[in-house]
This record gives C-alpha cells, structure tokens and sequence, in this order.
C-alpha cells in the first residue's frame, strides 16, 4: 500500500469512518482506571465489550465508543493533553493538575462519578489508636503527589507533625498498591491512605483496620478535554445525560453492576477480583454525577499547603457542565 494511503487510514481510523450500512461514524474515546471507584467506566465498557454499549445506545448507531485503559491519573490527563482521548473518568488531583499546567485551558469537569472508597488504614498492632500516635510511623500512599498522597500530607500537618517530601515526623512512603498490602502483611509499614479494593483488602488480609474515612470527600471524576467540549458540546451533553442515566442504573442494580465490574477487571487485568470482596468495597462507594467546583477547593487548598502548588490557581473554568 502507498504510504499517502496508509495515511489516509489512519485518519479515518482517528477521526471517524463508517459503519456496515454506510453511514459515517464519529469515533469518541473515553478512558477509565480498572479499579471499584471507576465503576461507570467499567460496567460501561463491559456492555461495550459484550456488544451492548451503554453509551452507545443512547448516543445513536452514528457514534462509537472506543475505550481506553489507563493505571494512573498522570497518564490519563497526558493523553487527554495531547489529544489522544475526549473524555475520561480520572481522581481529582490529576485533573486538577493537568488543568493547572495547561493554564486552566486544556480540562473541564463535566460530571461527578464517585465520592467515597477511599480511607486512611492502621496496621491493628502498630499501636496507633489516636492521631498523636503517628509520630515516627511509616504510613503508604499509592503515588507521591497522587490524591491520597496529597491529602493525607494535609492531614498530617494539621495534627502537627512536620512534614517534608523526604521525611519529617512521619515518614510518608509513596507504595503502589499491591506492595502496600505486601509491606503491611509483614510488619513493614504501619499506616496507609488507599482506595477501595486496596482498603477493603488491607483488611481482610493484613490485619488493618480503618483509622479515618472520609465518605463525602471526591474520588472519581468525569472530565473532558475543552477543545472537543467546545467542538462537540451536544455531543458531550449527551455522554453527560447517558453517564447520569448510568449513575441511576449502579445505584438500583449493585448486584448486577458487582458482576459486570468483577468480570470486565478480570478482562482488563487477567486478576480476579473475589466476589466477597467487591460486595465490601462497594458499601463505601458514593455513586453520583453531581459535582461542583466547591468540591475541589479543598484539594487545591490541600497541594498549596503541602508545598505541591506555589499558589492557588482559579477554578472558576474549571467545572463546566455541557
């Protein structure tokens, strides 16, 4: 094939195409993390993967959704950046991050998805029982500067304690999350601020117990990246109307929808997620489209305290509802 028509293909192939009856498709890519609190995302795309899209029936035969797996905020909000995805349901640190680097012009919160499911843990013999008793204690987040990270830095300082990105008076230890539950199991790390099924798991199989939980605090978001906002507003509002639709249907199915999430993970990762654990997680999930630009206040009040913002940054651009 000439070059000049395999670039054409791809062109296509990014930008639309068209289906068997010869009606031309446009193409929207969404991403979304293999975890509990990206519950949309995940029983979405196994009713895609099934052949019976949720997104998909309510935006029309014209539209097609292709679906992206991320691991980590950073990465998702990098290929929201550079174009390579539309929308994407992210925790709020990172969308609140890239929407700083990019000058408040590149991410806009469309929507809420989950609040809840994350929680700070203690080892049941680290002898921690009351917030003075973690001076001197090891305590994971899942990613240096992630959410959990950033949050549990805040609350920390407000007990007190000194902290730096190094050490101070507890000794934050950035751990992914499969390690956490290693290092705790053994005795190596006395604390950590997680999300579920990392909770939930460092429960049932580290002996820890929840120390502090913050049920109204935000975990996921749905945010869109502004240029394809301002190219496809209708078609934004419509994922938007669906995503509120879906938000109804996991609240009144949560047995079906713990399937679904169970069985697209196992998909996604070849890790199964056990049935017992999935029905303790969900309990602390807060299932919601609603959000407001009050939400994130606290998180950019949090990253300036904690030396990871400068100064605060307004946000009035920030939440945008189609």
């Amino acid at each position: 094939m000439h070059w000049f028509a395999v670039l054409a293909l791809l062109v296509l192939t990014a930008c639309g195409g068209s289906d068997p009856a010869g009606r031309d498709t446009k193409v929207l890519r969404v991403g979304h993390f293999p975890n509990v609190t990206h519950a949309h995302g995940v029983v979405a795309h196994h009713l895609s993967r099934a052949g019976r899209g949720w997104f998909e029936a309510r935006l029309g035969p014209d539209v097609r959704i292709d679906w992206f797996v991320f691991n980590a905020g950073p990465s998702a909000m990098e290929s929201l950046l550079a174009g390579s995805i539309d929308l994407t349901y992210v925790g709020p640190n990172p969308a609140l991050n890239a929407h700083i680097r990019s000058g408040g012009e590149e991410v806009r919160v469309v929507a809420g998805a989950t609040f809840g499911g994350a929680a700070l843990v203690v080892r049941g013999d680290a002898g921690i029982a009351r917030p003075e008793d973690f001076r001197g204690k090891k305590v994971a987040t899942p990613q240096f500067g992630n959410t959990q990270d950033v949050v549990l830095r805040a609350w920390l300082l407000d007990h007190g304690y000194r902290i730096t990105q190094t050490g101070g008076d507890v000794l934050v230890l950035p751990t992914h999350n499969p390690d956490q539950l290693a290092l705790m199991a053994r005795g190596k790390l006395d604390a950590a601020w997680t999300v579920e099924p990392w909770v939930s798991r460092l429960e049932l199989e580290a002996g820890a117990r929840v120390f502090l939980e913050e049920p109204d605090a935000v975990t996921t978001v749905l945010v869109a990246s502004a240029r394809f906002l301002a190219r496809e507003r209708e078609l934004v509002r419509r994922f938007v109307q669906a995503h509120e639709e879906l938000t109804a249907w996991l609240l009144a199915h949560p047995d079906e929808a713990q399937r679904m999430l169970r069985e697209e993970i196992l998909a996604e990762t070849r890790s199964e997620l056990p049935e017992a654990l999935v029905a303790r997680c969900w309990p602390r999930l807060h299932i919601t489209s609603a959000v407001t630009r009050e939400a994130f206040e606290r998180f950019l009040e949090d990253a300036v305290r904690t030396g990871f913002l400068a100064q605060p940054f307004p946000l009035d651009r920030f939440v945008e509802r189609p």
